[in-house]
Parts: C-alpha cells; sequence; structure tokens
C-alpha cells in the first residue's frame, strides 16, 4: 500500500470510528438500561457540586488528560477530534433511534451498541491519530505497564462506576454490563483494527539496479 492509500485509509477510519462511537452511546442511551461508567461519574460529582453536566463531563475530560503525564501519553489529532465530533454523533445517533417499549429489544439495542462501540475504539485509535482521553488512558497504562488491554480496560471501568456510585450516580444493568464486557471486546477489536505502519527501507542495505 502506498503512503497516499494508507493515509486516505487511517483518515478515513478515523471519521468512521468517531462517528459510530457516538451512534453506540446513542444506542445504549436510548435502551435505557442504564449509563455508561464514566457518565456515573459525572452524574454523581453533578449531585455534589449543583454545576451543569457538560462542565463536569469536561472537566473529568481534563482531569483524565492530566492523567496521561505520570504514564507519558501524548495527545493527537484522534484526540482533538474524539472532543469534535463524538458529541454530534450521539445527537444524531438520538434523532434516528426511538426508545423501544420491550424489553428484549432495548437489550439488543444496548448489546449493539457495546459492540459498536468497541469496534469504534478498535477503528479510531487503530487510526493512529491518537486516543480520546479516556481511551488514551487505557492504552497508556498498557503501554507502560503491558498488562493486557481487557485486564487494563475493565479495571477502569470498574473503579469508574464504584466513585460514581458511591457519589450517588445512578447504576443499571446495562452499566455494570459495559463494565464488565467493554474491556475484553475491546481487547478483540483493537489488534484486528489496527492500521499497519509503512516498512523503513534502510537505504544502505537498498539494493542498487544493475
Amino acid at each position: 500500500m502506498t503512503p497516499a492509500l494508507l493515509m486516505t485509509r487511517r483518515v478515513a477510519q478515523l471519521l468512521v470510528g468517531l462517528f459510530a462511537y457516538g451512534f453506540a452511546i446513542a444506542m445504549m442511551i436510548r435502551a435505557a438500561l442504564g449509563i455508561s461508567p464514566w457518565d456515573v461519574l459525572s452524574q454523581g460529582i453533578v449531585l455534589h457540586t449543583g454545576l451543569n453536566y457538560a462542565v463536569i463531563t469536561n472537566v473529568v475530560g481534563a482531569l483524565v488528560l492530566l492523567l496521561w503525564i505520570p504514564i507519558r501519553q501524548k495527545p493527537g489529532v484522534g484526540t482533538v477530534a474524539n472532543v469534535l465530533l463524538i458529541g454530534p454523533s450521539i445527537e444524531v445517533g438520538l434523532w434516528l433511534l426511538p426508545t423501544p417499549d420491550d424489553l428484549v429489544p432495548r437489550i439488543l439495542l444496548f448489546l449493539g451498541g457495546l459492540v459498536l462501540l468497541a469496534v469504534a475504539t478498535g477503528l479510531y485509535i487503530g487510526a493512529r491519530f491518537g486516543p480520546g482521553p479516556r481511551d488514551g488512558l487505557m492504552t497508556g497504562i498498557h503501554r507502560r505497564t503491558g498488562w493486557p488491554i481487557w485486564i487494563v480496560r475493565t479495571s477502569i471501568e470498574v473503579t469508574v462506576v464504584a466513585i460514581g456510585w458511591l457519589l450517588g450516580g445512578n447504576v443499571g444493568l446495562g452499566t455494570v454490563a459495559f463494565a464488565l464486557l467493554i474491556g475484553p471486546l475491546v481487547n478483540l477489536t483493537l489488534p484486528l483494527l489496527r492500521v499497519p505502519e509503512l516498512p523503513v527501507v534502510d537505504p544502505v542495505e537498498t539494493p542498487v539496479p544493475a
């Protein structure tokens, strides 16, 4: 694959991944089975501070970025794109998707959103433009410690939901399922969807045509 085609794939994968990420969140919201662990944390902080939910979400994201410093994780274009694009894609998903009345369709919608979120994470991180704040914490700890992705992600999600619950955040069955399953799912999608790097050709070893 030429460098131009590789870059085209990376950009397309980043944009598709981020849109799918937001759409997956909208699917789980419409399923109404429980909010994600990070949203539980934000909700708990809102209850104790009285601040706007959006403000708290941004503050939590900024604090997570500070945690990148000791693990030497660096932000990239994908980090900025994550902040700019996921919110609008969530709104698109909420506009398109109805809320099912019956339990079985809600469970299926939630599970579909969970799987889509794992695929979307593999797509946009695999594009190698940099992860979002929360996913970057996962990849940074994985890179620094060598622990499996599923252990790192599950540990983060369980810790976050526990703190959020203690602060009064709303925990549902979907929240618990998300915390326990997202790590193993992302562990599968990240290596499968990573865009390969072009091999570096050593000019000394490049054969000279006769």
